[in-house]
């Protein structure tokens, strides 16, 4: 095969294959690029060992699905590991003061606290309303909704 007038054996162009999806892995977070740039190699090897056009096809599959099945989990669990358990800017709110900008009423389903300059949704912990100006302390954050309690 020629590439850019470059003559190239079958399996260097598995290899390329493999390396070019190696290198676009660099630019994706799953690792599924990196588990075709694996069956790529495998089927290299096939290639580089003088088997047919089929058994290169069946070594490009069963290296994909292995590195899918048992290379990536392992991957995934080393590179994200803690990550389920990492707070975000808005889990930082809890214990944080705020002050009252409209009347938090339960009942009526009213009610914003003002806090490091952003505006959040609020509701009382115990249901009672909480007036304009108080100030607040914020016990819980469930999406878009803080649970406050007069500070």
């Amino acid at each position: 095969m020629e590439i850019f007038g470059v003559v190239l054996d079958t399996w260097q162009v598995w290899a390329l294959l493999g390396i070019l999806f190696f290198i676009i892995e660099i630019f994706t977070p799953a690792f599924v690029s990196a588990c075709l740039g694996i069956g790529f190699l495998t089927g290299s090897l096939a290639s580089a060992l003088g088997m047919s056009y089929t058994w290169q096809l069946i070594f490009f599959s069963v290296g994909t699905a292995l590195s899918f099945f048992l290379v990536r989990p392992f991957v995934m669990k080393i590179g994200y590991k803690g990550v389920e358990n990492m707070k975000t800017n808005a889990d930082s709110l809890v214990g944080k003061v705020g002050k009252v900008i409209e009347a938090i009423d339960d009942s009526k389903g009213t009610g914003y606290v003002a806090v490091d300059g952003d505006q959040w949704k609020a509701v009382s912990i115990d249901g009672t309303c909480i007036e304009i100006g108080t100030k607040v302390e914020i016990t819980a954050r469930e999406s878009i909704v803080v649970t406050v309690k007069k500070a």
